[in-house]
């Protein structure tokens, strides 16, 4: 699962907000910056924000100076995404989701259910008051007031046809196991993108879909892998593209239909696209793996790091890649 060392049929009544249990600080280590980070974002090109294990959060303006913040869980954290310049929101194991009104310096609990037991992998915003979380398992939340409640929603569009039967008469049957059973039976959700008033989702057994309405119906495309993917992005030049386990790269011109598989020279697992301000699609991956493509993602080489660490996603920042990595950040420079 994307992340971790691993139709709204039916939304609940309720809004969940603060656990009755009271988490543990993240501390405060001299070594965050060293450490497993699984996300990071460049905010409007004033600083760079990562996510990762025990809560830590890390913040650059420069790209080689990291301050810590100060973060309310010890929960290990897997995505971030920044609205505005300084409304932002992480999402980690836990179900938990920080909000942070400062641009990353100080993080606050809006949701946190350990009894959950499972990860949120991934967040956006549209603006400051509508957002979605996604996760393990179909974990799906929705908020319209910036996050001050947080609404969770099953989607039954992503099951075939045998398993939504099969629910409904474990309905009627038992209340109990017909929860139980529906809190497992979706596959797990990995990203979420926004483009335009089309939003896209990738996941789990070859899960791609897309919305027009801000994720309250999905419209998913035709099967072409079984396996996961963990990203997609269009390009520069408004094509399609999804990455995903064992070096695979699906292409698509314009309106998502007919892909076409892209050739890699990997069997390692892409987890992160990363488009370029000087036109340049980038995807890193286990094992130090780094794909390059100058023509719009048509092609791509292959120019793996030394050290063979896993990267798990990735920014352009100041001319540079900033990879969140499981040794903690780093920086890329890649010529032209």
């Amino acid at each position: 699962m994307k992340k971790t060392v691993a139709v709204l049929l039916a939304s609940l009544t309720f809004g969940h907000s603060l656990a009755a249990v009271n988490p543990e600080p993240a501390a405060i280590a001299p070594l965050a910056e060293k450490s497993l980070l699984l996300d990071v974002q460049n905010v409007e090109q004033s600083y760079i924000i990562a996510v990762g294990e025990r809560g830590h959060i890390l913040r650059s303006i420069d790209g080689d100076t990291w301050t810590q913040s100060s973060v309310p869980v010890q929960s290990t954290l897997t995505g971030v995404y920044f609205a505005t310049h300084q409304l932002g929101w992480a999402v980690g194991h836990d179900a938990t989701i920080l909000h942070s009104s400062n641009g990353g310096k100080t993080w606050q609990i809006q949701q946190y259910l350990p009894a959950k037991e499972k990860p949120l992998l991934d967040v956006l915003f549209k603006d400051v008051n509508n957002g979605i979380a996604i996760g393990a398992y179909g974990m799906f939340y929705r908020t319209d007031n910036g996050g001050k409640t947080w609404t969770e929603e099953f989607h039954e569009e992503f099951l075939p046809l045998e398993d939504i039967e099969y629910l409904n008469e474990l309905k009627m049957e038992d209340e109990e196991s017909y929860l139980d059973e529906r809190a497992s039976i979706l596959p797990h959700f990995n990203r979420i993108v926004q483009d335009g008033r089309t939003m896209y989702l990738a996941g789990e057994m070859g899960l791609i879909a897309k919305s027009n309405d801000f994720g309250v119906t999905w419209e998913p495309y035709q099967n072409i892998y079984q396996g996961s993917f963990f990203d997609m992005e269009r390009t520069q030049s408004g094509n399609l593209i999804v990455a995903g386990l064992r070096g695979n790269i699906f292409r698509s011109l314009r309106n998502g239909t007919p892909w076409s598989h892209v050739q890699t020279k990997t069997t390692a697992l892409l987890s992160d696209i990363v488009l370029t301000d000087d036109d340049r699609v980038l995807v890193v991956g286990n094992n130090g793996v780094l794909l390059i493509s100058d023509d719009d993602g048509l092609t791509f080489r292959l120019r793996p790091e030394h050290d063979g660490k896993a990267m798990i996603a990735g920014t352009w920042y100041k001319n540079a890649l900033y990879a969140a990595s499981e040794v903690g950040i780093k920086k890329i420079t890649i010529a032209k």
